[in-house]
């Protein structure tokens, strides 16, 4: 047996890559993790998932204290903006964290060695200077925004900024232009919009969302206009140029039907480019193992997610599949217990997606197009404006539908759109785990009053017996 510094060593310290390093040592496996940020966690923890929350929540408690629900049930005041003290506790939430990851380090032994790392061999890395050999090497380097061709990004000036420089922005933008529907551009979008930003939206696409079930795009889009967002579907952006104006920067982005005709240009005081995320691959190294990357730049794995590499092994956003914490963290798990000989598995289709705007927007399983293409289905739909607690709390948009097969009744996918929708999900991910039928969830007594009877029902409705509609 060769002698190794580790028996584990785990590359990048994001949701894959700390979770897999932390359940290796508790496997009783000696284990590194490189990581070159100055804090833990990844772009999740530092400039992703939980940033952008932190944010998001404040955001909405502003907009209620403007009026709308708070209003309607009795309590009116006037709010004043202190986005200092605002970015100031989405700060102290990513130190929390990321301290805390850190601390699970220590007590669990993991050593994080502070560097970027890159093959030297199938078994060794170079890490700040220093050669180190492992005897099973986990990639999980994660993902990075994907660039738009021509469109310079600029997070510190300001103006044409990606998901990270959004988080950072200084005042409140007149004008915002988001070049992207997906999940990122619309809760960055709507963070400044709630702020009182004037918010435009241009996706290529006609619909908002890729990849989300029909009626769900369909519904947001309604309800984001509902809210004010200026909507651009069908539209590709051709070129944005900054210029100096009255002392300060402003964007102008030329934009045009995706099908073709008349360009038109949108001024705005920040462009967020928001057009999807890339695996983290150059710099590795990877080409001094013979490890090839695919059409996407992905990594190819195995269901264990064992590289063609002996002892080389990937996970999370660098790997084929959903780019989300959760899958990442899961995989994180399931790779350190198929190294250290137990069986690590990772259901992938059933994994929960979520937007969180407000509502929030989630769904798990098949979108109702793709279950069809499989064959025969059954859908339920009930809205949240026949919920008791929806409605009694001011909550009236939205809905959740189930899919199920038609013959079995087995439920393929669960939609829904809701102020809670996130953790309503879970729900259905948990049925679906095991396989539930459409009728075993309707059967399943459920509390009164919540938001997840609206489940109950949808679950119901699959079989044309609803209660409350």
């Amino acid at each position: 047996m060769a002698d190794y510094d580790y028996d584990v060593l785990v590359i990048g310290a994001g949701p894959g890559g700390y979770v897999a390093a932390i359940r290796a040592a508790q496997l009783g496996l000696k284990t590194a993790c490189a990581e070159g940020r100055e804090t833990l966690g990844g772009t999740c923890l530092n400039v992703g998932c939980i940033p952008s929350k932190a944010l998001l929540h404040a955001s909405e408690y502003f907009e209620a204290a403007k009026g709308g629900a708070m209003a309607a049930m009795g309590i009116k005041v006037t709010p004043e903006l202190d986005l200092p003290t605002m970015q100031g506790q989405r700060l102290d939430a990513i130190k929390g964290l990321t301290g805390g990851i850190e601390f699970l380090f220590k007590k669990n032994k993991v050593d994080w060695l502070k560097g970027y790392a890159q093959f030297k061999d199938a078994h060794s890395v170079e890490v700040a200077g220093k050669t180190v050999t492992a005897k099973n090497i986990v990639i999980a380097t994660g993902s990075s925004v994907t660039p738009l061709p021509g469109v310079e990004i600029d997070n510190e000036g300001g103006v044409v900024v990606d998901s990270t420089g959004a988080l950072e922005l200084a005042s409140v933008p007149k004008k915002m232009v988001v070049i992207g529907g997906g999940v990122i551009g619309l809760e960055l979008g709507s963070v400044w919009r709630r702020l009182g930003a004037e918010v435009t939206v241009v996706e290529f696409l006609d619909q908002l969302l890729p990849g989300m079930d029909g009626d769900v795009r369909k519904e947001a889009a309604k309800i984001f206009k509902k809210q004010g967002m200026a909507l651009k579907l069908g539209t590709k952006v051709t070129g944005v140029t900054v210029a100096e104006v009255n002392g300060g920067k402003s964007a102008k982005v030329t934009v045009e039907p995706a099908k073709g005709g008349d360009a038109e240009v949108i001024e705005a005081d920040v462009v967020l480019v928001s057009i999807g995320r890339r695996p983290n691959t150059e710099g590795l190294g990877l080409g001094n193992i013979g490890l090839e990357l695919n059409a996407r730049a992905q990594i190819e794995t195995d269901h264990d997610f064992a590289t063609k590499v002996d002892g080389v092994w990937a996970i999370g956003d660098v790997i084929p599949g959903p780019m989300l914490a959760h899958k990442a963290e899961d995989e994180g798990i399931a790779v350190a217990e198929n190294i250290a000989g137990l069986t690590g598995i990772v259901n992938h289709d059933v994994i929960p997606g979520v937007v969180y705007t407000q509502p929030e927007i989630a769904g798990v399983g098949l979108t109702e197009e793709a279950a069809k293409e499989r064959g025969a289905i059954k859908v339920g739909k009930f809205p949240m404006l026949a919920n008791s607690r929806a409605k009694t709390n001011h909550e009236p948009d939205g809905f959740v539908k189930v899919i199920a097969d038609a013959e079995t009744d087995r439920v393929l996918g669960v939609w829904c759109i809701a102020s809670v929708a996130g953790t309503m999900i879970a729900q259905a991910a948990q049925a679906m785990e095991f396989g539930a039928t459409s009728e075993d969830i309707a059967y399943t007594c459920h509390a009164h009053p919540t938001h997840s009877e609206a489940i109950k029902e949808a679950a119901m409705a699959v079989t044309g017996k609803p209660i409350h509609m």
